[in-house]
């Protein structure tokens, strides 16, 4: 399991890779009181994103993927505490574009969150000068 991109995504706000691609992935992440933006512990919304997106990322692993564009669903709230599960699978290969299914799962294996994302491998890393 080489992990060829997002190499310094740190595991305590994306999660854990278990899986890594192509062309699938999976990512664990145990969400904190950090996480929370209410006194409920309501995890906020980028986190839960931030990890199917960083699952879809490590589905398609190469070194200078980045995501276009997300369809995205949140279907249940995440409390602070819990563990979710990222899965994401490569749905298209169209060479450059991939398009990427994923969903995050809670501990009770509900489905709180899923997307469709659009990742493209560019020639460069998007942050290299010309």
């Amino acid at each position: 399991m080489e992990i060829r991109t997002h190499k310094l995504a740190s595991e305590s706000l994306l999660g854990k890779p278990v899986k890594v691609g192509p062309p699938e992935a999976e990512v664990v992440l145990k969400t904190t009181e950090e996480m929370a933006v209410d006194e409920y512990g309501l995890v906020h919304g980028g986190f839960t994103f931030g990890l199917a997106d960083y699952a879809a990322m490590l589905a398609v692993n190469e070194p200078t993927v980045v995501l276009g564009k997300a369809e995205v669903r949140f279907l249940k709230p995440v409390r602070a505490g819990e563990r979710l599960m990222a899965k994401a699978r490569i749905r298209e290969d169209l060479g450059r574009k991939k398009i990427v299914e994923a969903e995050v799962l809670n501990e009770k294996d509900e489905k709180v969150f899923e997307g469709t994302f659009h990742c493209y491998v560019l020639e460069r890393h998007v942050l290299e000068k010309d």
